[in-house]
Protein backbone atom coordinates (compact mmCIF):
# COMPACT_ATOMS: atom_id res chain seq x y z
CA UNK A 1 0.00 0.00 0.00
CA UNK A 2 1.49 3.35 -1.05
CA UNK A 3 2.10 6.50 1.07
CA UNK A 4 -0.04 9.06 0.35
CA UNK A 5 1.16 12.73 0.38
CA UNK A 6 -2.11 15.08 0.23
CA UNK A 7 -1.11 18.68 -0.80
CA UNK A 8 -4.33 20.95 -0.64
CA UNK A 9 -3.16 24.53 -2.65
CA UNK A 10 -1.19 24.19 -6.26
CA UNK A 11 0.20 27.28 -6.00
CA UNK A 12 4.18 28.46 -5.80
CA UNK A 13 4.56 26.47 -1.88
CA UNK A 14 2.33 24.01 -2.42
CA UNK A 15 4.10 22.88 -5.75
CA UNK A 16 7.65 23.40 -3.58
CA UNK A 17 6.29 21.01 -0.77
CA UNK A 18 4.84 18.40 -2.59
CA UNK A 19 8.47 18.24 -4.92
CA UNK A 20 10.05 18.62 -1.56
CA UNK A 21 8.21 15.92 0.09
CA UNK A 22 6.40 13.59 -2.67
CA UNK A 23 8.92 11.29 -4.14
CA UNK A 24 8.45 7.61 -4.00
CA UNK A 25 4.86 8.17 -2.57
CA UNK A 26 1.73 8.71 -3.91
CA UNK A 27 0.91 12.91 -4.16
CA UNK A 28 -2.70 13.97 -3.82
CA UNK A 29 -2.57 17.54 -5.44
CA UNK A 30 -5.92 19.30 -4.97
CA UNK A 31 -6.99 22.89 -5.72
CA UNK A 32 -9.97 25.08 -6.44
CA UNK A 33 -8.75 26.26 -10.45
CA UNK A 34 -8.65 23.00 -12.20
CA UNK A 35 -6.04 25.43 -14.25
CA UNK A 36 -3.80 26.08 -11.63
CA UNK A 37 -4.17 22.05 -10.63
CA UNK A 38 -3.64 20.40 -14.02
CA UNK A 39 -0.31 22.67 -15.06
CA UNK A 40 1.24 21.86 -11.64
CA UNK A 41 0.08 17.81 -11.65
CA UNK A 42 1.90 17.70 -15.26
CA UNK A 43 5.00 19.61 -14.19
CA UNK A 44 5.02 17.12 -11.70
CA UNK A 45 4.16 14.24 -13.76
CA UNK A 46 6.93 15.69 -16.22
CA UNK A 47 9.59 15.01 -13.32
CA UNK A 48 8.65 11.39 -12.66
CA UNK A 49 6.50 12.12 -9.93
CA UNK A 50 3.27 9.80 -8.96
CA UNK A 51 0.54 12.55 -8.82
CA UNK A 52 -3.44 12.01 -8.57
CA UNK A 53 -5.66 15.06 -8.65
CA UNK A 54 -9.02 16.32 -7.76
CA UNK A 55 -11.06 19.83 -7.46
CA UNK A 56 -11.62 20.60 -4.11
CA UNK A 57 -13.09 23.96 -2.37
CA UNK A 58 -11.91 23.99 1.18
CA UNK A 59 -15.05 26.04 1.85
CA UNK A 60 -17.27 22.41 1.43
CA UNK A 61 -17.39 19.93 3.62
CA UNK A 62 -18.81 17.68 1.16
CA UNK A 63 -16.12 18.82 -0.83
CA UNK A 64 -12.85 18.38 1.69
CA UNK A 65 -14.96 15.38 2.76
CA UNK A 66 -14.73 13.13 -0.93
CA UNK A 67 -10.87 14.73 -1.08
CA UNK A 68 -9.92 13.53 2.15
CA UNK A 69 -11.83 9.58 1.11
CA UNK A 70 -10.16 9.47 -2.22
CA UNK A 71 -7.14 10.33 -0.45
CA UNK A 72 -7.89 7.22 1.98
CA UNK A 73 -8.81 4.81 -0.98
CA UNK A 74 -5.08 5.66 -2.82
CA UNK A 75 -3.29 4.07 0.29
CA UNK A 76 -1.80 5.52 3.93
CA UNK A 77 -2.55 8.94 4.52
CA UNK A 78 1.18 10.19 6.00
CA UNK A 79 1.31 13.67 4.96
CA UNK A 80 -1.35 16.19 4.65
CA UNK A 81 -0.24 19.71 3.94
CA UNK A 82 -3.16 22.38 3.26
CA UNK A 83 -1.83 25.93 1.69
CA UNK A 84 -5.31 26.94 0.29
CA UNK A 85 -6.22 30.08 1.05
CA UNK A 86 -7.28 33.65 0.13
CA UNK A 87 -5.41 36.97 0.27
CA UNK A 88 -7.02 40.31 1.84
CA UNK A 89 -7.16 41.63 -1.74
CA UNK A 90 -8.69 39.15 -3.66
CA UNK A 91 -12.30 38.63 -1.98
CA UNK A 92 -14.67 39.82 0.24
CA UNK A 93 -14.56 39.55 4.45
CA UNK A 94 -17.32 36.90 4.09
CA UNK A 95 -15.05 35.11 1.31
CA UNK A 96 -11.85 34.88 3.05
CA UNK A 97 -13.41 33.90 6.23
CA UNK A 98 -15.23 30.73 4.31
CA UNK A 99 -11.88 29.92 2.96
CA UNK A 100 -8.95 30.85 5.51
CA UNK A 101 -10.87 30.19 8.43
CA UNK A 102 -13.65 27.90 8.01
CA UNK A 103 -11.92 25.91 5.23
CA UNK A 104 -8.39 25.38 7.41
CA UNK A 105 -10.69 24.04 10.32
CA UNK A 106 -12.41 21.82 7.82
CA UNK A 107 -9.72 20.03 6.56
CA UNK A 108 -8.55 19.97 10.28
CA UNK A 109 -11.33 17.62 11.48
CA UNK A 110 -12.00 15.66 7.82
CA UNK A 111 -8.33 14.84 7.29
CA UNK A 112 -8.19 13.66 11.51
CA UNK A 113 -10.37 10.70 10.67
CA UNK A 114 -7.76 9.27 7.71
CA UNK A 115 -4.76 10.30 8.74
CA UNK A 116 -2.29 6.94 9.66
CA UNK A 117 -0.62 6.57 12.67
CA UNK A 118 2.71 8.21 12.80
CA UNK A 119 1.43 10.53 10.22
CA UNK A 120 1.23 14.43 10.14
CA UNK A 121 -0.26 17.76 9.16
CA UNK A 122 0.92 21.16 7.86
CA UNK A 123 -1.31 24.09 7.52
CA UNK A 124 0.13 27.24 5.59
CA UNK A 125 -1.00 29.59 7.96
CA UNK A 126 0.84 33.68 7.50
CA UNK A 127 2.39 35.80 9.36
CA UNK A 128 -1.30 38.26 10.21
CA UNK A 129 -1.37 35.70 12.62
CA UNK A 130 0.82 37.51 14.61
CA UNK A 131 -0.28 41.11 13.82
CA UNK A 132 -3.75 40.44 15.38
CA UNK A 133 -4.07 42.56 18.65
CA UNK A 134 -4.84 39.95 21.29
CA UNK A 135 -8.43 38.54 21.25
CA UNK A 136 -9.99 37.84 24.94
CA UNK A 137 -9.37 34.25 26.59
CA UNK A 138 -13.21 33.26 25.67
CA UNK A 139 -12.26 34.69 22.03
CA UNK A 140 -9.52 32.39 21.71
CA UNK A 141 -10.84 29.49 23.28
CA UNK A 142 -13.90 29.83 20.74
CA UNK A 143 -11.92 30.14 17.80
CA UNK A 144 -9.55 27.24 19.04
CA UNK A 145 -12.80 24.30 19.80
CA UNK A 146 -15.72 25.42 18.58
CA UNK A 147 -16.89 22.84 15.68
CA UNK A 148 -16.12 23.85 12.31
CA UNK A 149 -19.38 24.72 11.35
CA UNK A 150 -20.09 27.15 14.22
CA UNK A 151 -17.33 29.25 13.74
CA UNK A 152 -18.48 31.88 11.46
CA UNK A 153 -21.36 32.22 13.66
CA UNK A 154 -19.42 33.45 16.54
CA UNK A 155 -20.79 37.20 17.48
CA UNK A 156 -17.19 38.76 17.23
CA UNK A 157 -16.94 37.33 13.84
CA UNK A 158 -20.22 38.51 12.52
CA UNK A 159 -19.53 41.38 8.97
CA UNK A 160 -19.84 44.54 11.88
CA UNK A 161 -17.64 43.14 13.68
CA UNK A 162 -14.89 41.92 11.14
CA UNK A 163 -15.34 44.91 8.53
CA UNK A 164 -12.58 44.85 6.21
CA UNK A 165 -10.34 41.61 4.29
CA UNK A 166 -7.37 42.47 6.12
CA UNK A 167 -9.11 41.72 9.50
CA UNK A 168 -10.93 39.00 8.47
CA UNK A 169 -7.43 37.94 6.97
CA UNK A 170 -5.27 38.08 10.49
CA UNK A 171 -8.60 36.53 12.33
CA UNK A 172 -8.70 33.25 10.43
CA UNK A 173 -4.53 33.20 10.52
CA UNK A 174 -4.75 34.00 14.08
CA UNK A 175 -7.82 30.87 14.29
CA UNK A 176 -5.46 28.64 12.25
CA UNK A 177 -2.69 28.76 14.70
CA UNK A 178 -4.85 28.15 17.31
CA UNK A 179 -6.81 25.26 15.77
CA UNK A 180 -3.75 23.37 15.53
CA UNK A 181 -2.90 23.14 19.05
CA UNK A 182 -6.44 21.98 19.54
CA UNK A 183 -6.32 19.32 16.59
CA UNK A 184 -2.70 18.33 17.94
CA UNK A 185 -4.47 16.73 20.73
CA UNK A 186 -7.52 14.64 18.98
CA UNK A 187 -4.94 14.16 15.85
CA UNK A 188 -2.46 12.67 18.91
CA UNK A 189 -5.17 10.17 19.87
CA UNK A 190 -4.90 8.95 16.23
CA UNK A 191 -0.76 9.02 16.44
CA UNK A 192 -0.38 11.69 14.29
CA UNK A 193 1.18 15.25 14.55
CA UNK A 194 -0.24 18.85 13.22
CA UNK A 195 1.56 22.13 12.90
CA UNK A 196 1.47 25.43 11.07
CA UNK A 197 3.93 27.54 9.55
CA UNK A 198 3.62 31.09 9.43
CA UNK A 199 5.59 32.52 6.51
CA UNK A 200 6.04 36.23 5.57
CA UNK A 201 5.96 37.35 2.27
CA UNK A 202 6.89 34.49 -0.06
CA UNK A 203 7.55 34.67 -3.96
CA UNK A 204 4.76 33.84 -5.75
CA UNK A 205 2.33 34.70 -8.21
CA UNK A 206 -0.07 35.29 -5.01
CA UNK A 207 2.60 37.37 -3.62
CA UNK A 208 2.94 39.13 -7.45
CA UNK A 209 -0.77 39.71 -7.31
CA UNK A 210 -0.60 41.79 -3.81
CA UNK A 211 2.77 44.03 -4.63
CA UNK A 212 0.93 44.96 -7.83
CA UNK A 213 -2.52 45.86 -5.99
CA UNK A 214 -3.44 49.21 -4.01
CA UNK A 215 -1.50 47.44 -0.97
CA UNK A 216 1.66 46.76 -3.11
CA UNK A 217 3.38 49.92 -1.06
CA UNK A 218 2.92 48.55 2.36
CA UNK A 219 4.12 44.81 1.65
CA UNK A 220 7.22 47.27 0.27
CA UNK A 221 7.38 48.68 3.34
CA UNK A 222 7.22 45.44 4.75
CA UNK A 223 10.45 44.14 3.48
CA UNK A 224 12.18 46.80 3.46
CA UNK A 225 12.03 47.17 7.24
CA UNK A 226 12.72 43.60 8.05
CA UNK A 227 16.45 42.40 9.17
CA UNK A 228 16.05 40.26 6.00
CA UNK A 229 15.51 42.67 3.91
CA UNK A 230 14.19 40.53 0.85
CA UNK A 231 11.38 38.11 0.02
CA UNK A 232 11.61 34.15 0.45
CA UNK A 233 11.45 31.41 -2.38
CA UNK A 234 8.91 28.99 -2.10
CA UNK A 235 11.50 26.55 -1.38
CA UNK A 236 12.48 28.00 1.55
CA UNK A 237 9.09 27.46 3.05
CA UNK A 238 9.35 23.73 1.66
CA UNK A 239 12.66 22.87 3.60
CA UNK A 240 11.24 24.47 7.08
CA UNK A 241 7.81 22.32 6.20
CA UNK A 242 10.08 18.99 5.50
CA UNK A 243 11.49 18.96 9.24
CA UNK A 244 7.73 19.70 10.45
CA UNK A 245 6.73 16.84 8.71
CA UNK A 246 9.56 14.16 9.04
CA UNK A 247 11.13 12.24 11.93
CA UNK A 248 13.15 14.80 13.06
CA UNK A 249 10.29 16.40 14.39
CA UNK A 250 8.72 13.70 16.44
CA UNK A 251 8.14 15.92 19.31
CA UNK A 252 6.76 18.79 17.57
CA UNK A 253 3.02 19.46 17.28
CA UNK A 254 1.07 21.68 18.19
CA UNK A 255 3.22 24.64 17.64
CA UNK A 256 3.44 27.49 14.79
CA UNK A 257 6.69 28.30 13.29
CA UNK A 258 7.06 31.92 11.78
CA UNK A 259 9.08 32.57 9.15
CA UNK A 260 8.80 36.01 7.97
CA UNK A 261 12.34 37.32 7.63
CA UNK A 262 11.62 39.35 10.89
CA UNK A 263 8.71 41.62 9.84
CA UNK A 264 6.38 40.71 12.54
CA UNK A 265 9.90 41.72 14.98
CA UNK A 266 9.95 45.01 13.32
CA UNK A 267 6.35 45.82 13.62
CA UNK A 268 6.98 45.01 17.26
CA UNK A 269 9.85 46.99 17.55
CA UNK A 270 7.98 50.25 15.95
CA UNK A 271 9.40 50.40 12.69
CA UNK A 272 5.91 49.22 10.91
CA UNK A 273 2.88 50.26 11.53
CA UNK A 274 0.31 47.09 12.40
CA UNK A 275 -2.08 46.95 8.84
CA UNK A 276 -5.80 47.89 9.85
Amino acid sequence: MADVVVVIGAGGIGQAIARRQGFGKTILLADFKDETLQGAATALADASYSVETQIVDVSSRASVGALADKAAALGRVMQVINTAGLSPNMASPERVMEVDLYGSAVVFEEFERVIAEGGAGLIISSMAGHMLPALTPEEDHALAYSPADDLLALPFLTADAVPNSMIAYMMAKRANNLRVQAAAVTWGARGARVNAISPGIVSTPLAQHELNSPIGDGYRAMIAASPANRMAPPEEIAVAAGFLLGPDAGFITGSDLLIDGGVVAAMRAGKLPTPE
